[in-house]
């Protein structure tokens, strides 16, 4: 991909009314916003003056909205870092005067923490994701993909590799250390490359929290946090009208291959193709993810996992799709390869069924579409069903 200076349409659709954005940094926030709304009135809140500002006199914003008499988009860039101000946001919502705010930030944490104002349900909220190959079309490349991911910030890059790396540290020093997440960075930066080895799977914190020297309770607080800051979230067991017995916990994953690859130790004993699998269905849960946001879907994204070990990678469910999709990091289907997906039907005959493969060629084996991942991550925008 060679995607410097240059300017990606992207999925996403504004609300015509105000609302809330949130997504990691670098997925491209404030340059959609800036492209959208060329004459919003612009409230960086990353910028520490700024920032103290609205934080001891939140009332300021009643003072600049005032002088301007019609009405007017204001955008706050990175809501969390003032959060006192969200009371004065939603009593000028309240005063229907016309006005819309874009409130956008890159972490849940602090807003959570200090009970923030969320206008009490007249804002929307959106996500914004990483590119979608789609909306890279020819630009996308899926063996890079899942080497540098598909962060904005880093796929626009001269150099993603130490771009990569850098964004990893920043969030590290600004959003963790800064604000006092944690105790010792030292135990969280271990648990950092820790729980990479839990990506795209079950998490055994017993072996996760003795891994960096902390309690299970801890570590857990510290999924905790990278989920507040959008950095890793997990999706549930499918368990409606389950005829099996099911297992209970969620399944873990970073929200980007490159993220989970700039984290992950890599040793001798490490085999490539373990790693590019873990990388390849992050991918393709992103990509759900941002499919369901975007298009307003409304679907569930969930997997499916019996006591027994069967197992589908993902099942989305809604009012317009039922559809069991197991992603594999192979070239040939092996009749094992379907035996998960076949068990679901049997379950849920009503589903249709998906494996995602690194092979060409698109394939029917009875009830199973064998689709090619990088076709199928092309094809899907949010637009239109999984399906069609």
């Amino acid at each position: 991909m060679s995607l410097k200076n240059r300017s990606i349409p992207r999925f996403f659709k504004p609300p015509k009314t105000s609302y809330f954005l949130f997504g990691p940094r670098g997925t491209g926030k404030s340059t959609m916003i800036r492209q959208t709304y060329r004459h919003a009135l612009w409230i960086d809140l990353l910028d520490q003056a700024t920032a103290f500002l609205y934080q001891t006199h939140p009332e300021r914003l009643r003072q600049l909205i005032e002088a301007r008499p019609s009405p007017s988009t204001i955008v706050i860039d990175e809501i969390q870092k003032a959060p006192e101000v969200l009371d004065t946001v939603h009593s000028l919502v309240e005063s229907k005067r016309g006005h819309q705010f874009i409130l956008t930030g890159s972490s849940a944490r602090k807003l959570k923490r200090t009970g923030a104002n969320l206008l009490g349900g007249r804002s929307v909220l959106r996500h914004l994701h990483p590119f979608m190959a789609a909306e890279l079309g020819g630009d996308f490349n899926l063996a890079q993909a899942l080497k540098d991911g598909l962060l904005p910030l880093i796929a626009q890059a001269g150099d993603p590799s130490d771009t990569l790396n850098a964004y990893v540290a920043l969030y590290m020093r600004e959003e963790v250390q800064n604000e006092g997440l944690v105790r010792r960075m030292a135990h969280f930066g271990r648990f950092l490359e820790s729980i990479s080895f839990s990506h795209a799977s079950l998490i055994n914190f017993n072996a996760v929290a003795r891994d960096c020297g902390v309690d299970r309770k801890t570590a857990e607080s510290y999924v905790g946090i990278l989920k507040d800051l959008l950095l890793a979230y997990e999706i549930p067991v499918f368990t409606k009208r389950a005829k099996r017995e099911l297992i209970k916990h969620s399944k873990f994953y970073f929200f980007d291959p490159g993220v989970f690859r700039a984290l992950r130790p890599r040793g001798p004993l490490d085999h490539p193709h373990e790693i590019d699998g873990q990388a390849l269905e992050g991918l393709v849960a992103e990509h759900l993810r941002s499919w369901n946001d975007y298009g307003e879907h409304h679907c569930t994204i969930s997997f499916w996992r019996t006591r027994s070990g069967v197992e589908v990678d993902f099942v989305v469910y809604g009012a317009s799709s039922f559809c069991a999709i197991e992603v594999k990091n192979a070239t040939r289907i092996r009749s094992d390869d379907l035996r998960g997906l076949n068990s679901f039907l049997e379950d849920y005959p009503e589903a249709s069924a998906i494996l995602l493969y690194r092979g060409k060629d698109k394939l029917k084996q009875g009830k199973i579409l064998c689709w090619p991942c990088e076709d199928f991550l092309r094809e899907l925008k949010p637009d239109k069903p999984i399906l069609r």
